[in-house]
Parts: structure tokens; C-alpha cells; sequence
């Protein structure tokens, strides 16, 4: 399970990046204190609705990887973030090691480590944020105060493209607790709806915490 991300700010050539990891892979968690039995609970109060129409839908329309300082974005950050020996070129990183808490494997070569949206962007689109602004799109595809960006490796995050747990899970099962914590949290915050699939699909995770 991934532990808490320290709050603490950090300047790396330039960029400043939020919240500095314990370890690699550790990524945003929820507020602190927010259990399995917070999480429940919030479960319960998302709206259940059927998934809507992908009409309209695309990447562009949630404007990411956000300036975060000079010459860095927030891929940047957030593998800077989760990341171990971190080297940059500039604000680019270039070499460092990171733990893939979705298959439990670690990676050296950042080409290989994605930025994963908790809840992916075509979701969030077919679960409310299709009445959103592109500025509140923008504010939810780079939001790194909620537990909704994190390193892990390039092919779990293109496995679970913009599937919810109840068709894609993380392989190792030790995570899921934690996985079906976060993305409440993230759906929690943002007041996106979920399917009666994925309500039962969360519920099963958390009963692995």
C-alpha cells in the first residue's frame, strides 16, 4: 500500500514541486485520516447514475500537464514527486527510479512511467465533467491535491485506458484497498457520478482493506 506523501516543497532546477514523496511511486494520497471507513462512506453519497454519451469528447478539452515553472510542466513534477534519484536536463527528467505500485515493479527509464489520471479523462467526461468548463476540465486533469495523478508504468496505465474498477484493476491485489480509496476520493471532490457496476466494484475493494 502506498504510504502518505510528506507535505513538503521542494525547488529542482527551477521547478517547485508539491508534496515530496517518502518513497518512489508513493503519489498524492487522500487527506490524512481518510480510511476505509471515510471512504465507505463517501462511497454512499456519489451520485449512481448511468455512464453518458462520449458526444463531443476529447484530450483537449482537459488542457494537462499545466506550466508548473520554468521550462517544467506537471509530468515533470509528479515524476519528480514519486520519483528516487531524480536527474533533470533543465527541468526535464532524465534518469531516475520508480515504484509502479499497479504492478509492483520498478522502472529507471521515466520513458517507461506514465502519468496516470486516477480517473481517466473519458470518465470523468461520461460521469459530469461533459457540462464542465475547459478551465474546470484543466483544473482536474493537473489536480495534484487530490490523490488523481500518479507515476506508474506505461503499460498498466494503457491497460486500464479509461476503464473504472469494475472492469480494470491493478494487478497486485494488495493495492486495491487503496486504489478503490482514491479514486472515491478523486469522485468524492469533483461530484462525478458513478455506475451501479462501479459502486459494487469499489465496495469489493474496500472490503480488502
Amino acid at each position: 500500500m502506498a504510504a502518505a506523501a510528506a507535505a513538503a516543497t521542494m525547488a529542482m532546477a527551477g521547478c517547485q514541486v508539491e508534496g515530496g514523496g517518502e518513497g518512489p511511486g508513493t503519489g498524492a494520497t487522500a487527506d490524512p485520516g481518510t480510511g476505509a471507513a471515510d471512504a465507505a462512506a463517501r462511497l454512499e453519497e456519489l451520485a449512481v447514475a448511468k455512464a453518458g454519451s462520449m458526444s463531443g469528447y476529447s484530450r483537449e478539452k482537459f488542457p494537462h500537464w499545466r506550466d508548473t515553472g520554468e521550462n517544467c510542466d506537471m509530468r515533470d513534477t509528479i515524476l519528480q514527486r514519486d520519483g528516487e534519484d531524480i536527474k533533470l536536463s533543465g527541468c526535464n527528467v532524465t534518469d531516475g527510479r520508480w515504484y509502479s505500485v499497479y504492478d509492483g515493479q520498478t522502472y529507471d527509464d521515466p520513458g517507461k512511467v506514465d502519468i496516470d489520471h486516477m480517473v481517466p479523462l473519458a470518465n470523468a467526461w461520461r460521469s459530469g465533467a461533459s457540462k464542465w468548463s475547459n478551465e474546470q476540465r484543466g483544473d482536474f486533469a493537473n489536480d495534484e491535491e487530490r490523490p488523481q495523478l500518479i507515476a506508474v508504468s506505461a503499460s498498466q496505465n494503457r491497460a486500464k485506458g479509461d476503464q473504472d474498477p469494475s472492469t480494470w484493476k491493478p494487478s497486485v491485489r494488495d493495492y486495491w484497498c487503496q486504489y478503490a480509496q482514491d479514486w472515491i476520493t478523486v469522485k468524492h471532490h469533483w461530484k462525478l457520478s458513478i455506475t451501479s457496476a462501479e459502486k459494487e466494484a469499489l465496495g469489493d475493494m474496500l472490503a480488502t482493506c
